[in-house]
C-alpha cells in the first residue's frame, strides 16, 4: 500500500472521529453541555462517577484516535505536495506534526481529569469539581477550547495544494472555508459558531481529501 493510500484512509479516519464525537455529543453527552459556553462542570463529575468509561471512550476517539491517524495523514500529504511546491509541504509537515501533538495531549489529560474526578467524586464532590474544571481548561487550552493550529495547517495545505493544484478543487474550497472558521474561534463573541464551523467544515474537508489522494493514487508504471 502507498503512502498516498494510507494517507487518504488515514483521512477519512480523521473525519470517521469527528463523526462519532459530534454523534456521541449531541445524544450520550447532550445534557452536560459539551460544545457550548456553559458546560455543567457538577454534571460531569456525576457522570464521571457513575459512568467514567464512557467519557474516557470520547475522548479518547476524538483525540487520541484523532491524533495518530491525523499524524498520518500529516506525513503522507507532506509527501503528497512535494513534487509540486516542496517548500508548501516542509511548512504544512511541520504545523501538522505540531496540532497532532497538541491534539494527543489534550486527550490524555482529558482523560486523566476524568479519573481523577471519578475517584475524588464520590468523598468530595466539590474538590473533583474544582480539579476538573483545572485539567479541563488546560485540554481547551492545548485544543479543546481553539483550533489556531488545525486551522492553519488545513488552510496551509489548502493554498499549497491550490498552488500545486495536487488536490481537487472542492477540497481546496472547504479547507479554506474551514481554516477561517478555526481562526475565527479567537474571537469569544463567535467563538462556538466558529467551532461549529470549523468542525463540520473538517469533516467534510478529511473527507474531501481522503477521496481526492485515492483518486490521485495511480499505480507506478511496470
Amino acid at each position: 500500500m502507498t503512502l498516498q493510500r494510507v494517507g487518504a484512509f488515514a483521512s477519512l479516519g480523521c473525519a470517521a472521529t469527528y463523526l462519532f464525537g459530534f454523534v456521541f455529543l449531541l445524544t450520550v453527552l447532550a445534557p452536560l453541555g459539551f460544545g457550548g459556553s456553559q458546560v455543567d462542570a457538577r454534571a460531569v463529575v456525576d457522570f464521571a462517577v457513575a459512568q467514567s468509561g464512557l467519557l474516557i471512550l470520547w475522548n479518547s476517539v476524538i483525540y487520541i484516535a484523532n491524533a495518530l491517524v491525523l499524524a498520518l495523514l500529516v506525513v503522507a500529504l507532506a509527501d503528497h505536495l512535494k513534487p509540486t511546491t516542496p517548500g508548501w509541504a516542509a511548512v504544512t509537515r511541520a504545523i501538522g506534526i505540531m496540532w497532532s501533538t497538541l491534539v494527543l495531549g489534550a486527550g490524555m489529560i482529558a482523560n486523566v481529569g476524568v479519573e481523577r474526578a471519578a475517584q475524588l467524586g464520590a468523598s468530595d464532590p466539590e474538590a473533583a469539581v474544582r480539579l476538573w474544571q483545572v485539567l479541563h481548561a488546560v485540554e481547551l487550552g492545548l485544543g479543546g477550547g481553539n483550533e489556531i493550529a488545525g486551522a492553519v495547517w488545513i488552510g496551509a495545505v489548502s493554498l499549497a495544494a491550490n498552488t500545486g493544484r495536487s488536490l481537487g478543487k472542492i477540497a481546496v474550497f472547504l479547507g479554506l472555508v474551514t481554516g477561517l472558521g478555526g481562526i475565527a474561534t479567537l474571537i469569544p463573541s463567535i467563538g462556538d459558531a466558529a467551532g461549529a464551523v470549523f468542525g463540520l467544515g473538517a469533516i467534510a474537508w478529511f473527507i474531501a481529501v481522503g477521496i481526492s489522494m485515492l483518486l490521485r493514487d495511480k499505480p507506478a508504471a511496470p
